[in-house]
């Protein structure tokens, strides 16, 4: 079957560590898996990231990419797939598709058949292949994380990237107020688009917000610390622009902030998103869907930098 796969890694070139060729039929590691034909997959900086060595060892290659899909299981049910998996060899007990199991960038992939969601009615397969990392993530930072129906606020840095947009949509959608920054004019435009509130990187907000959505790190750490309101959480998935920043402790108790981490999320609340998005109709940010064939673009699209919000492949295209 035809795959995107890492054939080595390239710190420093990741696109010329991606390969697209024939990879052998899934293999099913467990009587419990299944396999599913791949309809819609997308893009993450997950992909990217292992394109650079990053969770991806040199016995771990060839590895085919891509954590999210939405395919047709065996009894011709369409599905979205959930993209954990109980890993016994992984300290975190888990992992994503494409670390330790194949991915989705194939025609096929096998998953547990516990994975396997209902794609609810009126959900595009290219809409709700967006939602199962990037989406997900944005879903339990501001819900379960950073409890938003305790608060009125949102700051999120950096939006334009998937988890980032993700949480401007949503939580404009869930009816709060939202401010979000980016140092780039053109996106600052696509945010105010959305709803929300469009500021330069630490620029002053008009007011201090309940809850921060923190995907870029040391870069905007200090300005999420001085937005943030008495109580308030500071939710960090991400920190595409430094690990370690420099935190002012005496703000954090005299605010009495939380500063929570966090990564994906549950089955249960991807069935949440799912359904919160088809009964509210909310629709993922879609950068550009481009078909199968032309996978290597869509990996160039997200290298650019110059993405706003998901890249979806379009595998019966």
């Amino acid at each position: 079957m035809r795959a995107a796969y890492a054939s080595s890694v390239d710190a420093d070139n990741p696109l010329a560590a991606l390969r697209v060729g024939d990879r052998p039929e899934p293999t099913h590691p467990q009587d419990d898996w299944v396999t599913v034909q791949v309809r819609a997959s997308s893009l993450n900086h997950h992909d990217l990231w292992s394109l650079r060595g990053v969770g991806l060892s040199a016995d771990q290659l060839p590895m085919i990419l891509g954590c999210d899909a939405v395919g047709t299981d065996p009894d011709g049910n369409e599905v979205v797939i959930y993209p954990v998996v109980p890993t016994s060899g992984d300290p975190r007990g888990v992992s994503i598709l494409s670390e330790h199991f194949p991915g989705t960038f194939a025609e096929r992939v096998a998953v547990p058949r516990m994975n396997l969601l209902p794609l609810p009615t009126g959900l595009a397969a290219t809409d709700a292949a967006c939602l199962p990392t990037a989406w997900l993530t944005a879903w339990r930072m501001l819900t379960t994380k950073g409890r938003v129906d305790e608060g009125e606020s949102v700051l999120v840095q950096g939006a334009g990237g998937g988890v980032a947009t993700a949480a401007v949509a949503l939580g404009i959608a869930l009816g709060k107020r939202v401010y979000a920054t980016s140092r780039d004019a053109a996106k600052r435009e696509r945010i105010t688009e959305l709803g929300a509130t469009a500021l330069e990187l630490g620029a002053r907000l008009p007011e201090r917000v309940d809850v921060v959505i923190e995907t870029v790190g040391a870069a905007t750490f200090d300005h999420s610390l001085k937005s943030a309101a008495p109580m308030a959480r500071i939710v960090v998935s991400g920190a595409t622009a430094g690990h370690e920043p420099k935190v002012n402790l005496r703000r954090v108790f005299a605010m009495q902030l939380e500063i929570l981490g966090t990564s994906m999320g549950t089955p249960d609340e991807l069935t949440e998103l799912l359904a919160f998005c088809a009964e509210r109709e909310v629709r993922p940010v879609v950068d550009s869907v481009v078909p199968f064939s032309r996978i290597e673009e869509a990996f160039a699209r997200l290298n650019s930098g110059e993405v706003f919000g998901k890249v979806v492949i379009d595998h019966t295209a």
